[in-house]
């Protein structure tokens, strides 16, 4: 009867294994930056600034990784990376409704924002073409679904933060007559 138990109770926790990363997500943001996040939540230019620099520093470290030869578990770490962009960009789309929904003036950070993932989308199809190689294709394998995510994400904040700040630019410019 006890081997039965301790039977069921693996199958069970086997069961679960796979749910365990979806209930632990990794958090893109380190304390020090959730912290400086914090003390400008009611400001906007300087907390999407924060944001974009933040996530300019993930794509920093990701380009680093990528033309490192000895980099470790280079693949692994590509893909946390690119989750953390895929994550932080979003975040930034969420914090420019929220603004924008408030009447905010967001041109000068929406030019930043549009500036980044312009050079994101750049960077990100650069290496989407770098899947193929053949000394690449082992370690795209870890990253191809999270780089096909950041990808998405990019294009997408790309054309709504576009969109968002030629409206900004009537809308302001307007006020300002």
């Amino acid at each position: 009867m006890r081997i039965r138990s301790i039977a069921f109770l693996a199958a069970v926790v086997v069961s679960y294994a796979p749910l365990w990363s979806q209930i632990h997500d990794r958090d893109p943001l380190t304390e020090a930056e959730v912290d400086q996040l914090r003390e400008t939540a009611i400001e906007p230019e300087k907390r999407l600034k924060l944001m974009v620099e933040f996530t300019k520093a993930r794509m920093a470290s990701l380009e680093q990784i990528r033309t490192d030869p000895k980099a470790k578990d280079r693949g692994k770490r590509m893909h946390d990376l690119l989750e953390d962009i895929s994550t932080l960009v979003d975040e930034i789309d969420d914090n420019v409704d929220d603004y924008n929904e408030r009447s905010a003036d967001l041109r000068k950070p929406l030019k930043q924002i549009v500036e980044m993932d312009s050079d994101f989308q750049t960077k990100l199809h650069e290496l989407k073409n770098a899947e193929n190689d053949p000394k690449n294709i082992d370690e795209a394998s870890d990253y191809k679904f999270a780089l096909d995510d950041a990808i998405e994400s990019v294009d997408q904040s790309a054309t709504t933060n576009r969109k968002l700040l030629d409206e900004q630019n009537v809308k302001f410019a307007k006020k300002k007559k």
